[in-house]
């Protein structure tokens, strides 16, 4: 099957075995559905839309060269978000990146109100004063979780803002479950520490 108005009709599985089979078209079908994803959970990572272009392209490239090693018993995009998070991961832990803010994100706004309010840590009132605040708040929350570690900073980031379930972020991350629960509450503490001189 060769035609991709086709392709696009089947469901990830089927197109995968496509892709291994060497269909170039299959492969183009699964950047297409999932090209926005990767770009969204990488650079929610790395903070630089640039950096993150280059590190989603770079994730692709590795699910091409690998993908005759996906076994279908797992979920592809499980499989493709662990591939891109990894890519993420290891560029920060090469490089730090010191301070983001959270000016000229796409994801600016929707990314500070819900990190504000999943951790609690917005006004409850909608007034000019408090939008400032709330503003000034969403570039401390941006900065204290680009200072986690790479590996809390994936959990915090699949869990409050991808709204990933524990079970999922394991599935990403290739972590025991467990292992997730520990650096989710680790990284909230560090949060809440980071933050404490901004709540004050």
């Amino acid at each position: 099957m060769q035609n991709p108005d086709e392709l696009a009709t089947l469901p990830d599985a089927d197109v995968v075995r496509l892709a291994q089979q060497g269909r170039e078209l299959a492969f183009r079908e699964l950047v297409r559905r999932y090209e926005r994803p990767v770009f969204s959970l990488v650079f929610r990572m790395v903070r630089d839309r640039e950096l993150a272009e280059d590190l989603a392209q770079d994730a692709f490239v590795k699910v091409l060269n690998h993908i005759d090693r996906y076994s279908p018993e797992f979920k592809f995009s499980s499989w493709l978000f662990k591939i891109a998070n990894n890519v993420a991961i290891d560029h920060l832990r090469r490089r730090r990146i010191d301070t983001i803010s959270i000016d000229g994100s796409p994801h600016a706004s929707s990314a500070s109100e819900v990190e504000a309010s999943r951790f609690d840590l917005a006004s409850e009132q909608e007034n000019a004063l408090d939008e400032m605040e709330a503003k000034e708040l969403g570039s401390a929350i941006e900065r204290a979780i680009a200072s986690l570690r790479p590996e809390y900073r994936a959990c915090i980031m699949l869990r409050h803002v991808e709204g990933r379930s524990y079970e999922e972020i394991a599935a990403t991350l290739d972590l025991p479950l467990g292992t997730v629960k520990t650096y989710i509450h680790r990284a909230r503490h560090e949060l809440r520490k980071a933050l404490e001189p901004v709540r004050a």
